[in-house]
């Protein structure tokens, strides 16, 4: 079984009390790594490292031109190791070979590369003149804002990472990365790949342990200036709550429960086809993905054959093999998730027209894609987050109806609108409540565009310069004019 210990300060170490978590390879239901759980103690280690390290300027103090040296050089390296580190993340997780290979590690090299080209020629200081209300230099400065913690979801571990770390690093300061207990080991590597990389001891730090302890410490540390989490809903209120105690700085990307609509001028074809993407793309545990597919009423019984239909190219097999495109969930307990959730729809009289069941499999928390139809938007499996191969179906009228179900929802994370009409996908898209919206497309986030979502689905945004920025505090500095005799003292003095 293959051992990995928290990364502190530049070298892999064992937890204080000695205590360790395995990982569970969800296709085998066996564990397959050891893995050190960190107490508070470990998480204040981590701190204290990130801490020195920005305090003594080993980081914050090297050019952006030598950030992007750096940052480039851990892309380099994922690169290099990109057919380890996919094993790793389909063992880890149960995400199939075929996303980690072409998704997930590139996704990470790519993230690090996207944000060393940010740096290049990177402008932190303005300068303005002005007269108003009196004559004098202004400069605008942007700055790190020192540590940072990273609380990584087990979705998308190595690249939900990587979203953390870049940015963090690309602005100049120092991160703790705790990943999720159920997936840790990618997220430990990558904190060796920084170093190997050029990253100074201390900069980048990370520790695998329980949330309860590991990821409550971390935001509510008085040394830790910012909190980025990932993460559910529930679990971002309790980080937004624990970061007030010392008004830390959050960025939080949390539920969705995203409408796929598709217009009635819509290819269906293709619409059908994008909404099982849409849903089934990593068995549905993806926050953004479109687990409510909206369809006129006229259409509605022919885009769900074909969706039917689309389904049976979908093979849901071991995920070590290259043709599987569905793995089994990532862990018992989300198996149950799934379970309990369509034992929901059927009571509430939604109709499952395919799967609502699990494969007939040796081992592995598998699960079968699983249409409803009959599906009303205030049924529980419309309006909660399953996080699991599952999608709703509703009928609507109009586009005007489309748009009002679509935004009757707590979260506003993702969305797509299918129309042969641009300028009407467009106008639907603008009226709907949601941080991104595709057309004719579905899950294609860019590095280079802001990512985050309207109301329950989180606060600020990640990805591009708005997620540099995230990672900065800025600051207005005065120059006042040379003067003796500055009139305006007079408010005060005589």
């Amino acid at each position: 079984m293959e051992q990995y210990g928290l990364f502190i300060d530049g070298e892999y170490r064992d937890a204080k009390a000695g205590e360790t978590i395995k990982s569970i390879n969800p296709a085998t239901e066996q564990p397959w790594a050891e893995v050190a759980s960190a107490g508070e103690a470990d998480v204040d280690d981590a701190v204290e490292a990130a801490r020195k390290a920005h305090a003594s300027g080993v980081w914050r103090n090297k050019s952006y031109e030598e950030r992007a040296d750096i940052l480039a050089a851990v892309a380099e390296i994922i690169n290099g190791q990109a057919e380890a580190l996919a094993v790793v993340e389909a063992q880890d997780g149960g995400g199939t070979i075929r996303k980690a290979s072409f998704a997930d590690v590139p996704g990470a090299a790519g993230t690090f590369e996207y944000f060393a080209g940010l740096c290049r020629g990177y402008v932190d200081e303005e300068e303005f003149a002005e007269t108003v209300p009196v004559a004098s230099r202004n400069i605008v400065r942007r700055e790190p804002i020192g540590v940072c913690a990273g609380i990584v979801p087990w979705n998308f571990p190595i690249l939900m990472a990587s979203w953390k770390i870049a940015p963090a690093l690309a602005a100049g300061n120092t991160v703790i990365i705790k990943p999720a207990s159920v997936t840790p080991v990618t997220a430990l590597l990558l904190g060796q790949i920084c170093k190997d990389a050029g990253v100074p001891d201390g900069v980048v730090n990370v520790v695998s342990g329980p949330g309860g302890v590991a990821g409550e410490r971390l935001a509510s540390h008085p040394d830790v200036g910012k909190v980025a989490f990932t993460g559910s809903t529930e679990v971002g209120r309790r980080i937004m709550q624990l970061a007030s105690g010392t008004i830390k700085k959050v960025t939080l990307e949390l539920g969705g429960k995203s409408p796929n609509i598709i217009l009635d001028d819509a290819d269906l074809d293709t619409a059908a086809l994008g909404a099982c993407y849409g849903t089934f793309f990593h068995q549905g545990q993806v926050c953004e993905s479109g687990t409510r597919v909206l369809v006129s009423e006229k259409q509605h019984d022919e885009l769900v054959d074909k969706m039917v239909s689309a389904c049976d190219r979908i093979q849901v097999g071991d995920p070590m093999d290259m043709m599987s495109t569905m793995g089994p969930m990532v862990s018992s307990n989300q198996l149950d998730t799934v379970e309990r959730y369509v034992g929901l729809g059927r009571e509430a009289g939604a109709e499952c027209v395919l799967g609502g069941d699990r494969p007939d499999m040796e081992s592995g928390y598998y699960y079968n894609p699983t249409i409803f139809t009959g599906v009303d938007n205030g049924m529980r499996i419309a309006q909660e987050e399953i996080f699991g191969p599952v999608v709703s179906v509703i009928r609507y009228s109009d586009d005007e109806e489309a748009v009002r179900i679509a935004n009757d929802s707590m979260y506003g994370l993702g969305g797509a609108v299918w129309s042969s009409d641009t300028e009407r996908a467009l106008s639907v898209a603008r009226r709907l409540e949601t941080g991104t919206v595709w057309i004719n497309d579905y899950h294609m986030i860019n590095v280079r565009f802001p990512f985050g979502g309207y109301k329950q689905s989180g606060v600020g945004r990640e990805l591009g310069p708005w997620g540099m920025s995230a990672f900065q505090e800025t600051k207005h500095i005065h120059v006042g004019e040379d003067t003796p005799d500055k009139i305006y003292f007079s408010a005060l003095f005589n």
